[in-house]
């Protein structure tokens, strides 16, 4: 019983949600009679579902743990092709896989939470010799609960309440997990190679945008108050099915917005965001008429902070603005380009490609 409260205890310590993941399934692993233990997330690209294992723990101490953001999207398996996932997260309910006889193997599979939020969309794969106890679906059913209240906890702490979208402190926490290369001291002592992935992770290719909406300051001194929030968050919206689902977007307050994403060219990183200003300038905003956005985005280096990569993302963003707006710039182009800073270096043109 100790062992359990410890691990209620570690779970309820978080202000990290990917931390929180992984320590629910340590607390899983280490309780249960269990050979191996799957999370599969749901992630979705241009209308396509596919599986993303985000964690893999085995009994033995071998395991992974997935940045989702680091992922090729299409090698990873679709919806329908897991047929007993998409089994359990349709009927939101438990499936028993016996694949080596009734009183062998199996595959036990739950519905990682209780709600059916299009980003929460998840399966929990219990690897176990034998059917699960009674007693230990009971258990599991104590630590999912916990999980699933905690993760709703640091969900609402990470969100800004008019768009929805991740706010200015989730950036900070999202910004050094993502692309610190030391770890080391950060994650639980999981030991094989889910530790060695976490600490000497390279951070190549992580890009940080922002963009703002042009005149802001105009509509909202000539439209009430109800309109312009109106403004921002359909501009969430066009956000949030303009990009895709596993970057991370925010709404830093006022009409500015924020996309963490990783990308292995600078070229797509642009057309991204070109999709961006093309959505928002094509919606008519019924009060307001036309709306159009300014973006800018630099790549993330190893020595960055939050602050100075939001600078010069701000610094993209105010040449666009100063150009007329409705433009998306990259700021290493700008750079490259002699507009302000030092020409890049070779190294630097290699960061961007």
């Amino acid at each position: 019983m100790n062992t359990f409260i410890e691990h209620i205890v570690k779970l309820t310590n978080h202000r990290d949600r990917d931390l929180l993941e992984l320590t629910f399934s340590k607390a899983l692993i280490d309780l249960l009679p269990l050979e191996r233990l799957v999370i599969a997330r749901v992630m979705r690209e241009e209308g396509v579902s596919r599986w993303l294992e985000v964690a893999r723990l085995d009994i033995k101490g071998g395991g992974r743990v997935i940045d989702p953001q680091r992922v090729e999207f299409q090698s990873l398996v679709k919806l329908e092709d897991a047929y007993d996932r998409f089994k359990c997260l349709q009927s939101r309910s438990l499936v028993e896989v016996a694949w080596a006889g009734s009183d062998g193997p199996r595959i036990t599979m739950l519905p990682l939470f209780s709600d059916s939020r299009l980003e929460d969309c998840g399966v929990l794969e219990l690897h176990s010799e034998a059917a699960l106890s009674p007693g230990s679906l009971a258990l599991v059913d104590a630590l999912r609960q916990i999980y699933r209240n905690m993760y709703a906890l640091l969900e609402y702490s990470d969100r800004d309440s008019l768009t929805g979208l991740l706010n200015r402190k989730a950036l900070d926490d999202a910004f050094y997990s993502a692309v610190l290369e030391d770890q080391e001291g950060i994650w639980p002592n999981m030991g094989g190679a889910a530790e060695q992935e976490r600490r000497h992770r390279v951070p190549a290719n992580y890009w940080l945008g922002s963009s703002s909406v042009d005149n802001f300051d105009l509509i909202a001194a000539n439209h009430a108050a109800a309109a312009s929030q109106e403004v921002l968050q359909r501009v969430a919206r066009i956000m949030s099915s303009t990009f895709r689902t596993y970057d991370r977007l925010y709404h830093f307050g006022a009409a500015k917005f924020g996309v963490l994403m990783h990308c292995p060219d600078e070229a797509l990183v642009l057309a991204a965001f070109e999709r961006f200003r093309a959505n928002v300038k094509a919606t008519q905003f019924p009060q307001v008429g036309r709306v159009t956005v300014s973006s800018g985005f630099t790549t993330v280096r190893a020595d960055d902070s939050p602050a100075s990569a939001l600078e010069n993302t701000e610094r993209a963003v105010d040449f666009a603005r100063r150009g007329g707006g409705n433009k998306a710039c990259s700021h290493l182009g700008l750079v490259r380009r002699g507009f302000f800073g030092p020409v890049a270096t070779p190294s630097d043109e290699a960061v961007a490609g």
